[in-house]
């Protein structure tokens, strides 16, 4: 399972959410400039990156219900 490349993909799409959730809180904690200035901006790619790693996930899940994987 974990030399599966779609498996791997969404890994690191999910750790790409992650990662853009914490700047965004932590910018959001701070406040500031940088809040004021990227605050959508963070929340829109997070919402992207989420919908990836959704679809991957589901593609994984599908993959492996099919017996291709």
């Amino acid at each position: 399972m974990t030399s599966d490349p779609i498996f791997i993909a969404a890994i690191i799409a999910c750790l790409l959410v992650l990662g853009i959730l914490a700047v965004g809180i932590g910018g959001f904690a701070k406040g500031g400039e940088f809040n004021r200035k990227n605050a959508n901006k963070l929340m829109r790619y997070r919402i992207g990156a989420q919908f990836v790693a959704v679809l991957l996930i589901l593609l994984f899940v599908w993959l492996r219900g099919q017996g291709a994987s």
